[in-house]
């Protein structure tokens, strides 16, 4: 059966197609958009003008992708800035009414469990793990073993919510890192307390750049997990942190979405890793649309 995913993100459109098999699926076509639905609106509670055009018209071409492959099937998933915005109905409307393509808006823990499903095509959990989904919007969260979910949360401290809420130099200073530390614990509320873990595992987006800014080359199309040293996840994400603008507007290796916010992801897994103690790294190249599948 072929099916697409498309999932509405903060920043980030991404559309999967695949061919659905018994206990596997092969991908068709998959790419990503940048579309910073949530720019200028997420900490209002809205989709601003232009981000809800610039919405439809991602939609309009990803729905002639989807005629183009025969991909008859359209599950459309909204996370954090449709669900968090007072008129994200009227974007929804207008989607169904141009397009037929009904999205299903979905509550932090439902897109935690898709995520959950999506990694764990790529990694069964031999060893148990936090996996760690950087959204523009809220980040998620998810603990755990060969026997399922232990615990999980999604926490409203997306990288575009925190680029549009603090002040920031450029590069960042200490006392911005130290800001978004103070921030990221607030909103944790104490969650991470007495917890422990020496397995993080991102789940694509901001990962799949850091692994590229490591092996300076494209994030591989594959169907499992890489390992990564945390050597140089560290370095890498220190590199990032006292990069300037103009130092990441010249690297190819950083997608043009990330361009802005890449410090504030960096310095979210930085706290992630000092947090929990984490002392090795998987990258999945899975996430919520590939949870969707199953």
């Amino acid at each position: 059966m072929r099916k697409a995913v498309i999932d509405l993100g903060t920043n980030t459109f991404n559309i999967l197609i695949a061919d659905i098999y018994d206990k596997k699926f092969r991908i068709v076509y998959t790419e990503k958009e940048g579309v910073n639905l949530g720019m200028g609106g997420i900490n209002k509670n809205t989709i601003s003008p232009d981000a809800f055009k610039r919405g439809l018209a991602t939609l309009r071409r990803f729905k002639a992708i989807c005629e183009t492959h025969k991909a008859l099937e359209i599950n459309a998933f909204g996370t954090s800035a449709l669900r968090d915005a007072e008129n994200s109905s009227t974007f929804l409307k207008d989607v169904f009414d141009e397009l037929g393509i009904n999205i299903s808006i979905i509550s932090g823990k439902e897109e935690a469990e898709l995520i959950y499903k999506g990694v764990n095509w790529s990694y069964a959990f031999s060893q148990p793990g936090v996996i760690m989904d950087i959204g523009g919007g809220s980040t998620e969260f998810i603990f755990a073993n060969k026997d399922g979910i232990t615990d999980l949360i999604s926490l409203n401290i997306g990288v575009s919510r925190i680029y549009q809420e603090l002040k920031f130099e450029d590069p960042l200073s200490q006392k911005n890192i130290q800001s978004i530390y103070n921030w990221l614990d607030e909103k944790a509320n104490g969650f991470f307390d007495n917890k422990q873990e020496d397995l993080l595992i991102g789940a694509s987006g901001s990962f799949e750049t850091f692994y590229e800014l490591i092996h300076h080359k494209n994030f591989p199309t594959i169907y499992n997990s890489v390992e990564v040293s945390i050597e140089e996840l560290n370095y890498t994400i220190e590199t990032i942190i006292k990069s300037s603008q103009a130092d990441r507007d010249v690297n190819k290796f950083i997608v043009y979405i990330r361009k802005n916010m890449a410090p504030i992801a960096a310095v979210k897994v930085k706290w992630l890793i000092e947090k929990l103690g984490i002392k090795r790294i998987l990258i999945s190249p899975f996430s919520l649309k590939e949870g969707a599948l199953k």
